[in-house]
């Protein structure tokens, strides 16, 4: 099976075809990208530098010991973690160290059995599109010449110094009290408890906090490789244990990261998860009206149009990217952004990495939360009464066969109702397959998957009648599909 290494890396099944034999020839490939002359060659950039980490998947500590022989072997010093770490941490340390590369072994919210490799570039976010195309390049090209990869035993790289254990979170920590006003949680104290997901996140806002006066509990935070069975993904279906550890008193909200806590997402005291959207909402709100903060704001087209309504009003330039957070980092790293998000959780804001961030912002919410002195749930219907109401939902329907996003966006533009649930299509975009918008400004987008033959429907409603009728419209097209 051929590795196809994406914008995000690569990611593939343990022991199919994610194997210590094609690990180190993917390893191989990057330590030939970054050497050559397609890789960024910034006079700050220690060309010679890359920085590894891990999460605590299965295997994935020897994996990044590979990978660290593989680079060793190639020349350069390797900066190894000393121990699983969260992605946004990892690819802080990039930039901190001023490495020319970074390389995170995850699959992030994917399911156990999976492991992958995450490539970040000199900046301290995902690895351009052109990089990553340029190790997928000389995997091919090493393959075509049956070129093997360098090697060196893991000994002696410690011995000569080309391999070095560090921890990347007291550099990380320093940066955040940057972004994290303590004092204000100092003042007002909070109980909550942290849902690690079993991934690498765990204890990390725990450790931050230490001081406060917050009571932390956290759950799911010891070593389990098969995360108890589910995916480790934040969203309301995986999260039983944490309405059960809120229910049962162990803390006032909740805040959960998932398997590289490169995502965030959080519950209130009812119980009620609070996803993303009202995250990335809270937060626009909290950064322009307390700390008076300006800047564009970031969002992909499957993100909450509350983002639209509140900078509109505070008068910020709004950007809407395809899915995927390398085109909010597109424009954080290009021009003065405030905030960008995308509804999966993946949330970063000003004077960060252009990455998003699990700790990061569990930590921003729990500032709120004790500078508004009102409960989550609280603050969810201040913000869902002001700029609401918001009803979102996501379902992934089964295709017969897979379709070019190409040819559904076609067909899709082609045959745009006119209205659906009463209203009127005041507007379709096709940044990233259509994407109806109505005049009330509830939305429907209907998206295929690049990889499965799966069809992805979002929809965002003004009411739940609304919610069903655009979710109804998505599940008719499914059908139509054949």
């Amino acid at each position: 099976m051929p590795i196809h290494f994406g914008t995000d890396g690569w990611r593939a099944v343990i022991s199919d075809t994610f194997t210590f034999g094609n690990l180190r020839m993917v390893s191989q490939a990057i330590a030939d990208a970054v050497a050559s002359e397609y890789w960024d060659k910034s006079p700050s950039v220690d060309q010679n530098k890359i920085v590894v980490g891990y999460d605590t998947r299965f295997l994935s500590d020897r994996f990044a010991g590979e990978v660290a022989r593989v680079l060793a072997a190639n020349g350069f010093i390797v900066l190894l973690a000393q121990s699983d770490s969260p992605t946004p941490t990892i690819s802080f340390a990039v930039k901190h160290h001023n490495a020319v590369a970074g390389v995170m072994i995850t699959a992030s919210h994917n399911a156990p059995r999976y492991n992958g490799l995450k490539l970040k570039g000199a900046f301290g976010g995902s690895a351009l599109s052109e990089q990553c195309r340029r190790v997928e390049v000389y995997i091919n090209d090493n393959e075509d010449q049956a070129r093997g990869p360098n090697l060196m035993d893991f000994k002696k790289a410690r011995e000569a110094n080309l391999i070095q254990r560090f921890n990347p979170l007291p550099a990380y920590f320093e940066h955040l009290q940057t972004l994290i006003n303590t004092d204000i949680i100092a003042e007002n104290p909070q109980r909550f408890v942290v849902d690690a997901m079993y991934g690498s996140g765990r204890g990390v806002i725990k450790a931050f906090l230490q001081g406060t006066g917050c009571e932390i509990a956290e759950i799911r935070n010891d070593m389990n490789p098969g995360f108890g069975g589910i995916h480790p993904e934040p969203i309301a279906k995986n999260l039983g244990a944490l309405a059960s550890a809120v229910s049962s008193g162990m803390g006032n909200f909740g805040v959960v990261t998932d398997g590289d806590a490169d995502r965030i997402g959080a519950m209130d005291e009812r119980g009620n998860f609070v996803d993303p959207h009202k995250i990335f909402a809270l937060s626009l709100k909290y950064l322009v009206e307390k700390r008076g903060w300006t800047g564009a704001v970031v969002r992909t087209v499957s993100t909450t149009r509350m983002i639209d309504r509140l900078a509109k009003r505070y008068g910020l330039t709004l950007h809407e990217t395809p899915v995927g957070f390398n085109h909010i980092a597109d424009y954080m790293m290009n021009e003065d952004v405030l905030i960008g998000g995308e509804e999966s959780g993946g949330i970063s804001f000003k004077g960060h990495i252009p990455e998003g961030d699990g700790p990061l912002m569990g930590l921003l919410l729990v500032e709120m939360i004790a500078d508004a002195k009102k409960s989550l749930f609280e603050m969810v219907e201040d913000l869902l009464a002001d700029v609401g109401p918001a009803l979102y939902e996501r379902v992934d329907l089964r295709l017969n066969r897979p379709v070019a996003k190409a040819e559904m966006t076609e067909f899709l533009t082609k045959k745009a109702p006119s209205e659906i649930g009463g209203y009127k299509v005041d507007e379709i975009s096709q940044r990233d397959g259509v994407k109806y918008i109505m005049a009330d400004d509830s939305w429907l987008l209907i998206r295929p998957s690049g990889t499965e033959p799966v069809l992805r429907v979002y929809a965002e409603g003004r009411t739940q009648e609304m919610v069903k009728a655009l979710l109804e419209y998505g599940g008719q097209v499914a059908k139509s599909v054949v």
